[in-house]
């Protein structure tokens, strides 16, 4: 090891010192400066990511509506298992991060709530947007994601036992082709707790043993399902009157609405509507031309995919109608739609069931917010 240092290569060493000189204080400086760049660039990029994104909802400055309480992995989690795209998935940070959401998860198993969260994010939109179609265009997003909230089974799971169904749902017993709203008080004994049904007075029905019953449940307003069931007996409850009846493993899942439908009492007319074809060249043109006959009704219920309007006038199944409805004083909502099925209702009353074949954004937008409450007080 000594040979290695002897002769020339010791000497250089011994006479070029300057390899080992110290530090520059410049350069120092620069470096720290460079630390102090990097830090700060990361923190504003981490401020930013926290801000309202102002494509579906924020002011054009982005500025930011409250601190986050939610970690990213919560929103992918929720996201996945709604089958929520990329733009659906910022729509609902947005939703949640306004009114700074703690817990997304139960707040997703309350409709009433969630319809109070998305009513703050819809006054945002109308509030912030540039001009009324922008507004319209986020107000369309803002309900598509709450229709796609209302209608899949968040958990990705769905009940095929009673035993899975929790406590306190709503459901509607029939028997004898009577039929009545209850609620499930218990599933976890032997026998499944449903509430008693009561008569027109308020009085409690008591089904003997042994009686067929069929159950529909609803684990929201568009989804749930339907189980048969024997009455095993009565028993008293802190809630009252209950029917014993028994579990079952063999739940029918529930045909789901697309749209949820609210029941309103609404004036409204509506015409004829025919198609007339023309000729321009050697194209034939189909025009739709609206009767000038005027029908009077009332509106029942109505979704953005259709309504049922109460009226004496008697319509052919399978007529395309122009319906105008007074939505409010300073508003109307005009569709095209079409009589799918009738129903007698009294010794005058025809219910007809319309589907709606064409909206304007601007109907929908209006439709979507009296079903879902949003412009309540």
């Amino acid at each position: 090891m000594i040979g290695m240092f002897s002769g020339k290569p010791l000497f250089l060493l011994q006479n070029n010192v300057s390899y080992f000189k110290e530090d520059d204080p410049m350069g120092a400086l620069i470096l720290g400066g460079g630390i102090v760049l990097v830090i700060l660039a990361t923190f504003i990029i981490n401020r930013v990511r926290n801000r309202a994104d102002p494509r579906v909802g924020g002011g054009k400055d982005g500025k930011a509506v409250s601190p986050r309480k939610f970690n990213r992995f919560t929103l992918r989690k929720i996201a996945n298992s709604y089958g929520l795209n990329r733009d659906q998935k910022k729509l609902l940070e947005y939703v949640l991060r306004l009114d700074a959401v703690e817990d997304p998860f139960k707040l997703l198993d309350n409709p009433a709530l969630l319809d109070r969260h998305f009513r703050q994010a819809y006054r945002a939109i109308e509030r912030n947007a540039d001009t009324e179609e922008d507004a319209q265009i986020k107000l369309a997003r803002l309900f598509s994601l709450r229709n796609t909230l209302d209608v899949t089974p968040g958990d990705g799971k769905t009940v095929s036992s009673t035993r899975q169904i929790t406590e306190n749902t709503a459901a509607v017993l029939s028997s004898s082709k009577e039929s009545y709203p209850v609620k499930i008080v218990s599933v976890k004994a032997d026998a499944i707790l449903v509430e008693c049904p009561r008569n027109s007075l308020g009085n409690p029905i008591r089904l003997p043993n042994g009686t067929k019953i069929s159950l529909a449940f609803f684990t929201k307003p568009s989804s749930g399902g339907s189980f048969d069931s024997r009455v095993m007996g009565t028993i008293d409850t802190s809630r009252g009157l209950a029917l014993q009846c028994t579990h079952s493993n063999r739940v029918k899942h529930l045909v789901q609405r697309r749209f949820r439908r609210k029941p309103i009492m609404l004036n409204c007319v509506f015409f004829l509507v025919f198609a007339e074809e023309t000729k321009e060249g050697r194209k034939k043109i189909t025009k739709l031309i609206a009767d000038r006959h005027r029908h009077a009704g009332t509106v029942l219920d109505i979704s953005v995919g259709g309504c049922s309007i109460r009226t004496t006038s008697s319509i052919p199944v399978g007529s395309r109608l122009k319906i105008t409805i007074d939505y409010s004083e300073d508003m109307t909502i005009n569709a095209l739609g079409q009589v799918l099925r009738m129903n007698r209702s009294g010794a005058m009353g025809i219910i007809m069931h319309i589907k709606f074949l064409r909206l304007s954004r601007k109907a929908m937008n209006a439709i979507n917010a009296m079903v879902f409450g949003i412009t309540e007080d």
